[in-house]
């Protein structure tokens, strides 16, 4: 995928942590930007369905769940 030139602002602590962090594993900030938001993007994608699925569960057990909490 062709990659996009964007700007947005930055910590400047979490900036100078990200310069560390690249060159102590010789990739680009662009690589480590990418696969971060990637993975933000995918987790929070997973967590409406994991919510609807834990309600799902709950709501089906309920009655064993109180009772192994006595």
């Amino acid at each position: 995928m062709k990659a996009k030139k964007f700007a947005t602002q930055i910590d400047e602590k979490v900036l100078k942590d990200l310069k560390n962090y690249v060159k102590k594993e010789d990739r680009t900030i662009s690589s480590v930007v990418t696969e971060a938001v990637a993975e933000y993007l995918h987790r929070s994608k997973l967590r409406p369905a994991f919510r609807s699925a834990m309600d799902e569960i709950l709501d089906e057990h309920q009655e064993l769940l109180k009772r192994l909490a006595k």
